[in-house]
């Protein structure tokens, strides 16, 4: 958990993170509840390193087809 958090800090994830603190701030300014805990979420997510699909969970893996090359067989034409 604790390498979690502290490794892979990107710009992005940094730009999460301000946007989630951003969103709880206007929460505790506005005394609004919901939009307290979507500022809760919307900041855990890049401290924790997860998304929609967890850690890097949205890409599919590449197929693996062994039979990819097949023999041509040509035929002279006179």
């Amino acid at each position: 958990m604790k390498q979690t958090i502290l490794s892979n800090w990107t710009l992005m994830r940094f730009l999460r993170l301000a946007m989630g603190i951003a969103i709880l701030v206007q929460a505790v300014i506005a005394k609004d509840m919901l939009f307290a805990f979507a500022g809760i979420v919307f900041t855990a997510m890049p401290v924790f390193n997860i998304g929609c699909c967890g850690t890097a969970g949205c890409t599919a893996p590449p197929k693996k087809n062994p039979d990819t090359t097949k023999d041509i067989i040509y035929e002279e034409v006179v």
